[in-house]
C-alpha cells in the first residue's frame, strides 16, 4: 500500500506550518505568491492529492474511475463511454469524464483533476497534440492503473487497447486501387497521433505495393469534422486534376466532403470512389452508402473498463499484457464500387 502524502509531510519537507500549507493549496490570498509556488511545486513532486472530501478518515478506495477523452461529440466516443459506464456501474464503480478538447495542456489539467479526485484508475484517449505521457507518471508511481485506448502512445508503461489501423488503411486503399483508382487522396488528422499516422502509413504502403507514386497534393490534414470535409471538397474542386479516389480517416469528414462534391456535379463513385473509417451511422445514411471500416467502439469500451476493474478487484493483472488489438474489418458499400459485380 502506498503511503498517502499529507499536508504534514509537505510542512515537514518545506519547514512550514501545516496551516500555511493548507491555505496555500486552497489559494488563500494571505499566502504570498512565492511561498504558494514553492508549496504547489513540492506537492506535485511528492504526489500530494488534495482531499476534496475534507475527511481525515478517507477510504483507500473511492470506487471511481476517471475517463479522459478528446471530445464528446462523436458517435465513437459515445459508444465507448456507454460501454464503460455500463461495465463500471455493474461492478459498483462510477465514472468521471473529462474532455481534453484536443489540447495537451487541457489534458494535463484533466489529469490533475482526476488525481485530486482520487480516482482508483484511469482510462485515456489522447489529445491531438499530446507529445509525451509524463503527466501520467504520478498515477503510475502511486500504483494507480492507467489504460490507454484508441489514441495511444507507443510506450509499454501502460496497457493499450487498439485496432490494426495500418492493416485497415492498407485494405481500404487496396480496395480503391482494385476499383481502378490511381489518384487516391487521403484526408487525415494530426499525424502525431497513432491512429492517423498508422492509417497514413497503411495508405502509403498500399500505394507502394501497387507501384503508384505518392503525391503530396494527395494528402490533406485537418480536424476531421464536418467543416473539414467541406474545406477538403473545395480544395478538390479547385484542383486541375481531381483525385479518382478518396480515403478519409473518419466517416463524418468523408461524408461531408462527398455531399459537397455531389452538389457540384461530381458523380460518386463513377468520378471519385470514396471510403471512410469508423462505420458511424452517417455512413449508412448518406447516398450512396459509404464504404468504411467497422470500428468496434462499444467492444473497446467494454474491454477497457473490464480490464481495469479486473485489475482493481484482483481478478487479473494488467501487467500480463501491454497491448490488446481488436478485430476491425473493411465494409464495402456503393460509394467505392466503380466496378460492378457480375451477376
Amino acid at each position: 500500500m502506498h503511503k498517502e502524502i499529507t499536508i504534514y509531510d509537505l510542512a515537514e519537507k518545506l519547514n512550514l506550518s501545516p496551516a500555511t500549507i493548507s491555505r496555500a493549496l486552497q489559494d488563500h490570498p494571505a499566502i504570498n505568491k512565492k511561498t504558494k509556488k514553492r508549496i504547489v511545486e513540492m506537492a506535485e513532486v511528492m504526489g500530494y492529492r488534495s482531499n476534496r472530501f475534507a475527511s481525515n478518515l478517507r477510504k483507500s478506495k473511492t470506487n471511481t474511475i476517471g475517463v479522459i477523452i478528446p471530445r464528446l461529440n462523436s458517435q465513437f466516443v459515445a459508444s465507448v463511454l456507454g460501454a464503460m459506464e455500463k461495465i463500471a456501474n455493474d461492478a459498483g464503480y462510477n465514472i468521471i469524464v473529462s474532455q481534453s478538447m484536443e489540447s495537451a495542456t487541457k489534458e494535463i489539467a484533466n489529469t490533475k483533476t482526476m488525481f485530486d479526485n482520487r480516482v482508483d484508475g484511469l482510462l485515456v484517449s489522447l489529445a491531438y497534440d499530446t507529445g509525451n505521457i509524463e503527466h501520467f507518471d504520478k498515477f503510475i508511481k502511486r500504483g494507480i492503473p492507467v489504460i490507454f485506448f484508441d489514441r495511444v502512445f507507443d510506450d509499454n508503461k501502460c496497457v493499450r487497447i487498439v485496432i490494426d489501423n495500418y492493416k485497415n488503411a492498407y485494405d481500404v486503399t487496396t480496395h480503391l486501387i482494385a476499383q481502378g483508382c490511381s489518384r487516391i487522396m487521403h484526408i487525415t488528422g494530426n499525424l502525431k497521433r497513432n491512429v492517423y499516422s498508422e492509417r497514413y502509413n497503411g495508405y502509403r504502403a498500399a500505394l507502394k505495393d501497387a507501384d503508384i507514386p505518392f503525391q503530396k497534393e494527395m494528402l490533406l490534414s485537418g480536424e476531421l469534422n464536418e467543416v473539414a470535409g467541406m474545406e477538403a471538397a473545395a480544395k478538390i474542386l479547385a484542383m486541375k486534376k481531381m483525385p479518382d479516389g478518396i480515403f478519409g480517416a473518419n466517416d463524418i469528414c468523408t461524408a461531408s466532403c462527398m455531399h459537397i462534391l455531389k452538389q457540384q456535379g461530381v458523380r460518386v463513385p463513377a468520378d471519385i470512389a470514396m471510403a471512410g473509417f469508423n462505420n458511424d451511422a452517417i455512413s449508412r445514411i448518406v447516398e450512396p452508402n459509404l464504404t468504411t471500416v467497422n470500428y468496434p467502439a462499444y467492444q473497446m469500451g467494454e474491454i477497457a473498463a473490464t480490464t481495469l476493474i479486473n485489475h482493481l478487484t484482483g481478478t487479473a493483472s494488467i501487467s500480463s499484457t501491454d497491448i490488446i488489438v481488436l478485430r476491425s474489418d473493411l465494409i464495402v458499400r456503393a460509394s467505392s464500387l466503380k466496378i460492378k459485380k457480375q451477376a
